[in-house]
């Protein structure tokens, strides 16, 4: 009996990866052949696809509703969608074990998902794919996001900042369709802040519209007290790790992580300057 996928949804730097790898340690298959971030190789290329073809990126997602929007597009997305999860190139999600047994998702018969932050737009073409499959949401305080997505362009434009410097004899001759350099929109607070808003809105809308087949994880709820949030994610995924794999799986969580806002002044100002745009959101 084929099972639907549990497809891990919610605003990037906001604790996806730490959820992600406890289910993982818990029996969630979510995939053999993933990125630094736990995102599984397969299902991350296909979001960045979905999204480029609307003229979109993570950070600017909601052009994937011109896709949504136009039903003779979106139709043959999911047509492309449902070609892909029987193609060869799913031997990269399964591993050849897996790959030799089932040769298809639309065949898996264990516990198994993916995650990606992009999955928070794209989400309604998957859902058509696989109408069965169940969400989780993972949130986190935006100034905390905003702020991790700051030190990350930073790093970030530093080091291909210093790789286009060393290309610059090719350069001259190339042409490219792929950025050199990170987008400005998460240079400052206030951008990655207004795109985690973005991220939020989309994310709450599923969660309210799943209804019993989606579950909100709040980071900082999940630092604090993690074996009692990890045994209901257990329940909503299927999986029954016993209790012993259950506290080696939380061992190593950092409580101390949790609004990590409040240690740095200036972000604790930015934070009362949007407390209403926080408190929207419970927060």
């Amino acid at each position: 009996m084929s099972r639907p996928p549990v497809i891990v949804i919610g605003m990037h730097r906001s604790g996806t990866s730490l959820v992600t790898r406890v289910l993982e340690e818990l029996g969630l298959f979510m995939g053999w052949r993933k990125e630094s971030n736990d995102e599984a190789w397969f299902f991350q290329r296909l979001n960045i696809w979905l999204l480029a073809q609307a003229g979109g990126s993570w950070e600017c997602p909601g052009a994937i509703q011109h896709i949504l929007g136009a039903e003779d597009v979106r139709r043959k997305v999911v047509e492309y969608l449902e070609l892909m999860m029987s193609s060869p190139r799913v031997v990269s999600y399964l591993g050849v074990g897996r790959y030799v047994r089932v040769r298809t998702l639309k065949r898996m018969d264990e516990p198994w998902g993916w995650k990606d932050p992009r999955n928070t737009f794209t989400l309604p073409l998957w859902l058509e794919v696989f109408p069965g499959g169940r969400v989780i949401n993972v949130e986190r305080h935006g100034v905390d996001v905003a702020e991790s997505l700051r030190r990350r362009h930073e790093w970030g434009y530093g080091r291909l900042a210093r790789r286009m410097d060393v290309m610059k004899p090719v350069l001259r001759w190339w042409i490219g369709t792929r950025a050199l350099l990170p987008s400005g929109r998460c240079k400052t607070l206030e951008g990655g802040f207004t795109l985690w808003e973005e991220y939020m809105r989309e994310a709450r809308k599923h969660v309210e519209e799943l209804g019993e087949r989606a579950m909100g994880v709040r980071y900082e709820d999940f630092l604090a007290g993690p074996e009692g949030l990890v045994h209901r994610l257990c329940e909503f995924c299927g999986l029954s790790p016993g209790e012993e794999r259950l506290k080696a799986a939380v061992k190593g969580i950092k409580r101390e992580r949790a609004y990590a806002y409040r240690e740095q002044p200036e972000l604790v100002a930015y934070a009362e300057e949007v407390k209403e745009r926080l408190a929207k959101w419970g927060y």
